[in-house]
């Protein structure tokens, strides 16, 4: 096997054909030669201000072609690319930059939290320097120690850095992963700040893939790029393909999608009945769920026609193992939940923490908290994570069984369940809803949700707000929730 640097296949991309699309968002559109000549002009920059091989670069960066370059610029100088939400609170920015510990923050003007860093402003540079570079000598050509380092706040509500075990390096000759396809185009709806969206992007990029992302998720937007693109693959998160399924009949029909291959979905439990509608589409060939953490020991896939025969699986272990076992650690039988561990069988770690500790335990063993089971066929099921069960009255609930519940009624936009202290029962499950009418008719929805749940899990409160409960990439924080109500 030969690997060559990041870099150093985008070059071989640029001269394969350098006028080729590279990268689209909104109505801007660079062909691989504008970017790789930005790259290594805002390179250069980063090197003369003292960005140096290993570094992390918090990158706090929108949906936009400039995220690209600076993630290139980073790889030409063996950096590490550490991405965060552009939106984060100046508290939780300052919080990362320190566990990064980065020698600059790349943002936009309305960055803040850099804290003692240097901050600067990506869009504004590259517009004020748009000629190449006047240096001549090539960059020298370096593998960062580390692809990505995005961040989590996973169980724990405090930020950690999770650094991917793989070199920004890979070899050529092995086909494109994750779906791609030579010379393909992806439509990316999600923030590329989250680790998905960020490693479909990244690898259809260096695969010579056009990366059509939107500058944020909107459902005809994100018809209209596959028709207007000819995008054979898409990435989703269940919450895009709601809302894509709730478009008017005829307006989501009027869009072609014959050139899509592959819709992969995955970040969040995708229910039942929506995942049954996309097939219904579709067809059952080109959905496919892809289960797995941003830590990298596993990943899951199923596709429609396995889930069919599989219903409520996200699959069998494409990479990795697992293992359930219950409360004492010990394993248990095939079909029984319990918490899922998984291992990943490399020689090398899949990646490491920078600010926290992994549940772990011996043999290689480590826990992201989830519930779940596998069936005699090797299929995993999940339930919820091991801190969101709710139990009321000595019944396991589940909240995503009643969110999916939930979703499935059309006045329903998002939502999220939690359990919130009784004195009789223990817990009992309160809903926190967002909905798409003026008035919330409470009754009407528990009929509908009497019809899909037994009583036991039928909420006792309800609560409506007004902004959506899942971000950009369907996650949502039930312990942030919960805590904010006590």
């Amino acid at each position: 096997m030969t690997t060559i640097s990041y870099p150093r296949r985008l070059l071989d991309l640029v001269a394969e054909a350098p006028d080729r699309l590279a990268v689209t968002c909104g109505d801007v559109t660079w062909t691989r030669a504008q970017l790789e000549e930005r790259s290594d002009t805002f390179a250069r920059h980063l090197r003369s201000i003292g960005v140096k091989e290993g570094d992390m670069v918090t990158m706090a960066l929108p949906n936009a072609p400039e995220w690209f370059v600076a993630a290139i610029a980073c790889w030409k100088l063996g950096a590490i690319p550490q991405p965060v939400s552009p939106r984060l609170p100046a508290r939780e920015l300052n919080a990362i930059v320190e566990l990064a510990d980065t020698p600059i923050v790349l943002g936009t003007a309305s960055t803040d939290g850099a804290g003692d860093r240097p901050l600067l402003n990506v869009a504004e540079w590259l517009a004020g320097h748009t000629e190449p570079s006047i240096e001549t000598d090539p960059l020298p050509d370096l593998v960062s120690p580390a692809w990505k380092a995005p961040t989590s706040g996973g169980s724990t509500g405090r930020p950690k850095l999770i650094v991917s075990g793989d070199p920004a390096a890979m070899d050529p000759e092995i086909g494109p992963l994750l779906g791609h396809t030579r010379d393909g185009v992806l439509v990316m709806p999600g923030p590329l700040y989250h680790n998905g969206p960020l490693i479909w992007s990244c690898h259809g990029l260096l695969h010579g893939n056009h990366v059509v992302v939107l500058p944020k998720f909107d459902a005809a937007a994100t018809l209209d790029a596959i028709d207007r693109y000819k995008g054979d693959i898409i990435y989703l998160v269940p919450t895009m393909m709601k809302r894509i399924s709730r478009l008017p009949t005829e307006e989501r029909e009027s869009y072609d999608m014959s050139s899509l291959r592959v819709v992969w979905h995955l970040a969040e439990p995708c229910p039942e009945w929506l995942k049954q509608a996309w097939i219904d589409w579709l067809g059952p060939e080109r959905i496919i769920e892809l289960y797995g953490g941003t830590e990298g020991q596993l990943a899951c896939v199923i596709n429609g026609v396995e889930w069919l025969e599989h219903r409520g699986s996200v699959g069998k272990p494409m990479t990795g193992e697992i293992m359930i076992c219950d409360e004492d650690g010990n394993e248990v039988p095939v079909g029984e939940d319990g918490e899922v561990w998984l291992r990943s069988g490399r020689d090398t770690p899949t990646y490491r923490y920078v600010g926290a500790e992994a549940r772990a335990r011996d043999g290689g063993w480590e826990s992201l908290g989830d519930n779940g089971h596998v069936d005699a066929d090797g299929y995993l099921y999940l339930g919820d994570r091991v801190g969101d069960m709710i139990l009321s009255g000595g019944a396991n609930i589940y909240p995503a069984e009643i969110e999916a519940a939930l979703q499935e009624h059309p006045s329903i936009e998002s939502c999220a369940v939690i359990g919130l202290p009784d004195d009789d029962l223990g817990n009992t499950v309160h809903a926190i809803v967002q909905t798409n009418t003026e008035t919330f008719d409470q009754d009407d929805v528990l009929a509908f949700l009497a019809e899909r749940l037994v009583r036991y899990k039928l909420p006792r409160s309800f609560e409506v707000v007004d902004e959506p409960l899942r971000d950009d990439a369907g996650k949502v924080r039930r312990s942030d929730l919960r805590a904010q109500r006590l």
